[in-house]
């Protein structure tokens, strides 16, 4: 209770009323409501209070103590910002990992467990992923419920106990099922990072934040390849996974020290408990509380991402875009070990090494996005009457979205033709330099137009990524064997040049389309 001790603002009823922002913070509208503090109310009407009941007849708003109130993440110092920030990152950087790392192993295990299916063999990896798709329908709700922090640390043990069980599976079958479980476990910090940045940090300095909290969804399936290949070689599949358990636990120390609650509805909610603790006055609410019931709003969030997808073209087609892109990475993820080896003549340790291209890309498009985003965002807002729209984090997207397509006409023909491995691994670079973009200027996009309801869009968009990105890997070895890598990365490169018009349709006509199609929550 002591930090609340320092901001205990409440808010006379009035004919004011609440209204929120985007950013999902509290504002008064119609004239500033009666305050007091609950300090001078101790000292120069303590007895008074003592001697008269406490009305409970009109509830008050326990709100903000003024703009600069400490408790609000939005007045963090910068340091603890980034300390929060940094431990979601590393927990954002691991649970990716896992996804891609186990790849190069694949063989070792199809070996261990004396199996010879391919399907089985793609599909050990890829399940990963499809729980990336159904953790976000249970873990957003949830943090919108109890805040974000305790979901962090909850989902990270869970991670670290399923990892652990696919290090000791003694099947197939076993391992597919706690890989799965795993990826649910693991979606939390890819859920709910954006979100978390939306909380602590305003508009024009959400593009530097991003940036480094992207590092881990985007960097991790090209580095955990590398580092997997030669373990796996040298020690056996199973400490690729006792690894992955390792780091996860040390994060997870870390975070139970470090994190702090950013979610602002319960952050208030917790205030208000303290008071009513404190005071005895059980009229006290907090003014973002939802007085829905508990067991309603729980179902109306699991169904939140769903409409979002649905009756939002803004959602569904950035969505539809990402899936696809995230459906490339993991095709490349799981394909690459294949085409080295069998194209190149690469042993497992050294395939492992043909990921480089996929992370030197991804730190290049982050730089792009670092350096570009918040700037871009304070011109167009300056033009635009000082006044930022969602729309405004477009441009390096716009930018960079012709990368995609070139980067498979390019990988595809040079593996074909058996042109020098470097030239496929600069293919593979600019990929990741073009995806960056698309993922980070898309979760930007969501928390800055969905507000206090971001990570229900996130979920949304992770919703279909993660089932594209499950399912696409398994349809490329059918569609190479049919049309040979060339012409089979070329229809990849085809479908990714039909969303070109996409973020120039959104960065004209996106704040149209969203006042046109808002969604009921």
């Amino acid at each position: 209770m002591s930090e609340f001790k320092e901001s205990k603002s409440i808010t006379q009823p009035t004919e004011s009323h609440a209204s929120e922002n985007n950013d999902g913070q509290h504002s008064l509208i119609n004239g500033p409501p009666e305050k007091f503090e609950l300090g001078s109310m101790y000292s120069d009407e303590h007895s008074r209070i003592e001697s008269e009941p406490v009305s409970h007849s009109a509830p008050r708003d326990v709100d903000w103590d003024g703009p600069d109130d400490v408790l609000n993440p939005m007045n963090w110092t910068p340091g603890k910002k980034w300390r929060t920030l940094g431990i979601i990152s590393l927990m954002t950087f691991v649970t990716p990992l896992s996804s891609s790392m186990f790849a190069p192993a694949v063989t070792e295990v199809m070996k261990g467990f004396k199996s010879s299916s391919t399907i089985l063999g793609e599909i050990v990896v890829s399940i990963y992923v499809l729980g990336f798709a159904i953790g976000p329908l249970i873990i957003a709700p949830m943090s919108e419920l109890y805040g974000r922090k305790w979901i962090y640390l909850i989902s990270c043990a869970a991670f670290v106990i399923f990892t652990m069980a696919c290090a000791l599976s003694s099947s197939m079958s076993m391992l597919i099922v706690f890989r799965f479980l795993a990826g649910c476990a693991g979606s939390t910090p890819v859920t709910l990072g954006g979100a978390s940045i939306g909380d602590m940090f305003p508009k024009e300095k959400r593009g530097a934040a991003m940036a480094v909290w992207g590092m881990g969804p985007q960097l991790a399936p090209s580095v955990g390849p590398i580092i997997g290949g030669f373990l796996a070689e040298a020690e056996g599949w199973r400490w690729v996974f006792w690894l992955q358990a390792i780091i996860a636990g040390i994060i997870m120390f870390l975070g139970a020290i470090i994190l702090r609650e950013t979610y602002a509805p319960v952050i208030l909610q917790r205030k208000t408990v303290a008071l009513i603790r404190e005071t005895g006055d059980s009229g006290l609410k907090s003014s973002l509380q939802d007085p829905t019931p508990t067991s309603q709003i729980f179902t109306r969030a699991i169904i939140r991402p769903i409409k979002m997808l649905l009756f939002s073209p803004i959602v569904l087609l950035l969505s539809m875009y990402t899936a696809i892109i995230f459906g490339y990475l993991y095709l490349f993820i799981t394909t690459l070990p294949q085409v080295f080896q069998g194209q190149y003549g690469f042993s497992v340790g050294v395939s492992g090494l043909t990921y480089l291209g996929l992370g030197i890309g991804a730190i290049l498009g982050l730089m792009v996005v670092g350096k570009t985003s918040d700037s871009m965002y304070r011109k167009l807002a300056a033009r635009n009457k000082d006044i930022g729209v969602p729309e405004h984090r477009l441009p390096p997207l716009l930018v960079t979205i012709p990368l995609v397509s070139i980067a498979f006409f390019g990988y595809g023909w040079a593996v074909e033709t058996r042109t020098h491995w470097s030239v496929p691994m600069i293919m593979t670079a600019l990929f990741s330099m073009g995806m960056m973009p698309a993922f980070i200027c898309t979760n930007m996009y969501f928390v800055d137009a969905f507000g206090r309801y971001s990570a229900s869009a996130l979920a949304a968009s992770k919703l279909l990524q993660s089932v594209v990105g499950a399912f696409l890997p398994l349809a490329g070895r059918p569609l190479f064997d049919h049309l040979g890598l060339g012409w089979g990365n070329s229809v990849l490169g085809f479908i990714a040049l039909t969303f070109l018009p996409v973020p120039w349709l959104f960065f004209r006509y996106g704040e149209k389309l969203r006042t046109r199609f808002d969604v009921a929550f």
